[in-house]
């Protein structure tokens, strides 16, 4: 980990340098904030999604990794997950073959989390997505 930027009250946020250990780093500081803010429920869930973005980041982008988890306040109840990277091209759902070894991320995202979406940054873009709170 590059650094831990803030993990106090409702925001939570790392940044991981861009190396296959980033994965692992990010999936676990996922993990262990998720169960001090009593989401245990949403960690397995959020963990596996950011491995398949924090892992998106990794082939396609050079630089750091961002993660930032946002508390769900009482209206809304949802998590926010964010991922961000330095490359300014957004990522693209495709449908993979019986046979691809890749390609099946943003379809797990699609299809796990409430919404999701990209957005362009100041430098790259991000990734992210709402996990409700049952």
């Amino acid at each position: 980990m590059i650094g831990v930027i803030d993990t106090e009250g409702d925001c939570a946020e790392w940044i991981f340098p861009a190396d296959p250990g980033a994965v692992r780093a990010a999936r676990t500081a996922v993990r262990e904030r998720l169960r001090h803010w009593g989401l245990d429920v949403l960690a397995d869930i959020a963990a596996l999604l950011v491995s398949e973005l924090v892992t998106n980041s990794l082939r396609h982008a050079t630089g750091p990794i961002g993660v930032r988890l946002v508390r769900p306040d009482a209206v809304d109840g949802v998590l926010l997950v964010e991922v961000s990277d330095p490359l300014p091209d957004p990522p693209r759902e495709r449908v993979a073959e019986l046979d691809d070894e890749s390609g099946r991320g943003l379809q797990l995202v699609a299809h796990a989390a409430h919404r999701w979406g990209t957005r362009p940054g100041a430098t790259g873009k991000t990734v992210w997505f709402e996990l409700s709170v049952p």
